[in-house]
């Protein structure tokens, strides 16, 4: 058994597995925090039920996305020591402000919102699922520094065969790294905006008796989606020419992957220098579904006297696109991964020589485990997120009143087109 194929395919399904619980967590704190906001502003009891109801979802898949992220770091210094020891003075500073933000400021201001509700001031309340907002972008943020650094490494020298950081300006400017996270971010939102249109959908479907409530986050839900796959889109075609110029063996023409592939050779040897043909297929399928998506602008003139819910058909179209946003995100990913081999640090470090000197039969036991475990927590995760999303908001668990007297207004049923 090869310890570095082994090495690559538990890479590639822990990042992969994580990085659906991202989006979902990224999208939906946003949506959450338009929907309080509104509320405070407004008082309306529309915007506080909602608020509720979808933070009860944010929650569940906050709380298994941290676990998949724990379990996610292990790997670094089991499978990749040969990258730590190389590349750890650059790559460990923007890994230690993730973590610092991630696992501390968010989740103490996360925890905070959840038991603040009923004992803080209401602007106090919305400032801190704010601050859950805000850190969770920035924990983004870093991770994105991180990862465009191996993509094409920069600010960096090298002494006595380690690379060392020099510039940290440079990480922030680093052509991969400026329009790649606004691309991850409209990615994200495009999620989140398709998640609470289906979910709206499914509920407006059924008939339950929160038509006003879903309705309205139909309403926002939809048009988020719309707006948010069109700039992911651009943002997209945007970062090519500065992939081509950092990787011209993944985007360059013929001329610059050959005189890419004459340097390498030059330097490292001969070697297959060019990436596999799944990164072009990958950012086809990408693509295509970017379109799709953005298809749904269609449905938006459809919401003028709710045509779209008593056409239904839309709806259902609805429904089927919940996992069209998580297929285009993987294979992003995959797109950005795979299109960067046989580099781990480009044009620096090899895959092969990133691997630790581990034994296959090993790595093969680390491999299953951690994709049986990550695997779990996947399947835990849609499940709870399914079930209390069916409930609908008559009584999520976030923001019940002390006492535990559930909150039992404006429940009553509706005619579907009152």
């Amino acid at each position: 058994m090869d310890p570095l194929f082994i090495a690559r395919l538990q890479f590639a399904t822990t990042t992969t597995i994580h990085f659906l619980f991202v989006l979902v967590t990224l999208g939906l704190v946003t949506l959450l925090v338009g929907l309080q906001t509104a509320w405070v502003i407004t008082g309306k009891e529309t915007y506080q039920r909602l608020t509720r109801f979808w933070g009860t979802l944010y929650v569940i898949n906050y709380v298994l996305g941290i676990a998949t992220g724990i379990v996610m770091e292990f790997q670094f210094g089991l499978n990749w020591s040969g990258l730590s020891r190389y590349v750890g003075n650059v790559f460990g500073a923007p890994l230690a402000m993730e973590t610092l933000v991630a696992f501390f400021l968010e989740s103490t201001f996360l925890g905070m919102w959840i038991f603040g509700w009923h004992r803080l001031r209401r602007g106090v309340h919305l400032a801190l699922l704010y601050g859950v907002a805000i850190t969770a972008y920035a924990s983004v943020f870093w991770i994105m520094v991180a990862n465009s650094w191996l993509q094409n490494p920069v600010g960096y020298e090298l002494r006595d065969g380690v690379a060392h950081l020099t510039d940290f300006s440079a990480l922030l400017s680093n052509p991969t790294f400026t329009m790649a996270i606004w691309h991850v971010i409209f990615a994200a939102l495009t999620t989140g905006g398709v998640l609470m249109a289906a979910v709206s959908a499914g509920h407006l479907l059924r008939r339950t008796a929160d038509h006003q409530l879903f309705r309205t986050s139909l309403r926002i839900g939809l048009p988020t989606a719309v707006v948010s796959a069109t700039l992911a889109l651009w943002f997209g075609f945007a970062q090519e020419d500065g992939v081509a110029l950092a990787q011209p063996t993944k985007l360059g023409d013929e001329q610059a992957k050959a005189a890419a592939v004459a340097d390498f050779t030059a330097r490292f040897g001969p070697g297959d220098y060019l990436p596999p043909a799944l990164a072009g297929t990958t950012m086809e399928i990408m693509i295509m579904i970017g379109f799709t998506i953005w298809c749904a602008i269609l449905l938006l003139p459809l919401l003028y006297r709710d045509w779209i819910i008593r056409l239904r058909f839309p709806l259902h179209l609805l429904l089927f696109a919940v996992p069209l946003p998580f297929i285009a995100a993987i294979c992003g990913w995959l797109t950005r991964e795979v299109g960067r081999q046989p580099w781990a640090a480009y044009g620096l470090l090899q895959t092969r020589d990133a691997v630790s000197p581990v034994d296959g039969g090993v790595m093969l036991a680390s491999f299953l485990g951690f994709s049986l475990l990550l695997g779990a927590l996947a399947v835990a995760n849609w499940m709870l997120f399914a079930r209390h999303a069916a409930r609908g908001a008559a009584d999520p668990a976030i923001g019940r009143p002390p006492g535990g007297d559930a909150d039992r207004s404006d429940t009553r049923p509706e005619s579907l087109f009152a």
